[in-house]
């Protein structure tokens, strides 16, 4: 007989409070390891894993790791650069600073391989985060695995060593805990703490304290008409609630640079316009891209399922569907933010729907440590090694011209890719960069501009000129190369398939 999804959860043994309560604490966790929903959670968290580019590829990574080196031994914050010629001693704010950490850590522990598996840690602990909140919301494991599984497939937008990772994990549990306060009146002193790291970690706190704005304002009012049926706080969580913001505000200001870091990401928003304009995942999502398809997919899927479902709204789910469908249409990198608010909403509409599973009623613990034991053997077989994790990233940096760099110590200025920058800072200090993409404190100073200028051939001989330029590193085959190589004073002192190096004569 066929099953409904919410129905699974009762299916194993391992669930229910007699059978729970006469085993021992090892017997009771080997019985949820090996029931249905939990080869439903590890299943899920493979399937997360091989969406994961086994890579550390990544252009902010570098300079990342060279940030948080330079604090460790210097045992001091980073205040100005220190590493490119055009921008050398302004002052600059390592906004990210408490994020860079465990990374630099991870390195020097494992090298590439750490940065790996810290990156493999973080994502997995946020589709957790993301598989609880579905369940949570719709009681059902098979509706949670599908809704999980569509918002890991959105946030591969954003998948590879990123700092952007802490804070979606600091999002995460946040909204664990308005959501245990929501259902159970749970606790709200951590909030204070969590934005006391979150300001430190990443600029995304700025969603964090909408959304506890949105949770507040959410409950104000008390609702009935159509499909919103919204309860309003009693007294005493109303009391709750503004100690908690009271609390939360001030700690943004726990930070070693005051109110220069609680202002950054308006900063961000309305100073760093060429920053925005430019860089690909600031643009506005493409419904022609899979991503696109598949956000388009879940908007239909919600607009469908509500007419067939009549589901109610809170205020405050509606504020969290609104604020990740317009974050996500308005800027590509945003749909990592809607795969976690707006996918546990589509889960309850999923909840209901049948479906048949070919299962009895009674779990099979040793099918399902078989089925445990494939998935491990799929993990096992998909370890990358850390010559692979290098190697992997050889197409889109100077990897194989590692043996020239190594010897090479330019005696003047370099012009060199922007994606390159960071890779240069952290492997071959030497080297006197141009840019790297720490796009802010280049754009403030202009320096942005006039790369942009430079490699869209606009005045490109007269801006090196500008910046006393004798070497241009650059990916081989772009305008800027085959210009130089064509321009008179200029030879090619390296070249293969992947990097060219040009010195002026």
């Amino acid at each position: 007989m066929a099953t409904t999804f919410s129905e699974t959860a009762s299916l194993s043994p391992a669930l229910h409070p007699a059978v729970r309560a006469s085993r021992t604490p090892m017997a009771g966790l080997l019985e949820r390891v090996l029931s249905f929903p939990g080869c439903v959670v590890f299943g899920f968290a493979v399937f997360v894993y091989l969406l994961i580019p086994q890579s550390v590829a990544d252009p902010d990574i570098w300079w990342h790791l060279r940030n948080g080196e330079w604090q460790l031994h210097a045992q001091a914050f980073l205040n100005r650069d220190y590493f490119s010629f055009t921008v050398r001693s302004v002052p600059w704010m390592d906004h990210e600073w408490l994020a860079e950490l465990p990374l630099y850590l991870a390195w020097r522990l494992l090298g590439p391989t750490g940065i790996f598996l810290m990156t493999v840690a973080a994502v997995e602990t946020i589709f957790m985060g993301v598989f609880h909140l579905c369940y949570r919301k719709s009681g059902s494991w098979m509706a949670a695995l599908f809704a999980s599984t569509i918002a890991a497939l959105l946030s591969t937008v954003s998948f590879g060593p990123r700092i952007l990772l802490f804070g979606w994990i600091l999002l995460i549990v946040e909204l664990l805990l308005l959501e245990r306060f929501r259902t159970r009146n749970g606790p709200l002193y951590p909030l204070p703490l969590l934005f006391a790291v979150w300001i430190n970690a990443h600029g995304s706190w700025l969603i964090g304290i909408l959304i506890f704005a949105i949770f507040i304002a959410g409950g104000w009012f008390a609702i009935r008409a159509g499909a919103i049926r919204n309860r309003p706080w009693t007294l005493v969580q109303r009391r709750r609630l503004l100690v908690a913001a009271a609390f939360s505000v001030p700690a943004l200001f726990v930070n070693p640079y005051g109110w220069w870091l609680v202002k950054y990401p308006f900063d961000m928003a309305f100073r760093q316009k060429l920053n925005i304009a430019t860089i690909d995942e600031w643009r506005t999502l493409d419904f022609h891209s899979p991503r696109g398809r598949i956000f388009f997919g879940v908007l239909l899927a919600l607009f469908v399922l509500q007419l067939l479902r009549r589901r109610k709204w809170t205020l405050y789910e509606l504020g969290l569907l609104g604020l990740g469908v317009y974050a996500a249409l308005t800027y590509s990198r945003f749909l990592f933010l809607a795969g976690i608010l707006v996918l546990p909403l589509l889960a309850p509409l999923l909840a209901g729907i049948r479906k048949a599973i070919g299962r009895t009623k009674t779990d099979k613990p040793w099918a399902n440590a078989v089925l445990l034991l494939m998935l491990v053997i799929v993990i096992a077989r998909h370890l990358p090694s850390a010559a692979n994790l290098q190697s992997n990233g050889e197409e889109s940096y100077p990897l194989h011209a590692s043996a020239y760099f190594d010897r090479w110590h330019p005696r003047g200025n370099v012009f060199n890719d922007y994606l390159w920058g960071g890779f240069l800072i952290w492997n071959y200090p030497q080297v006197p960069v141009f840019i790297d993409s720490r796009v802010d404190i280049f754009e403030y100073n202009g320096v942005f501009q006039d790369y942009l200028d430079a490699i869209r051939l606009k005045n490109t001989l007269p801006i090196l000129d500008k910046y006393h330029i004798r070497y241009v590193v650059f990916r081989k085959n772009q305008p800027i190369v085959y210009l130089l190589e064509h321009t008179p004073g200029w030879k090619v002192d390296f070249e293969d398939a992947t990097t060219a190096v040009l010195e002026r004569t």
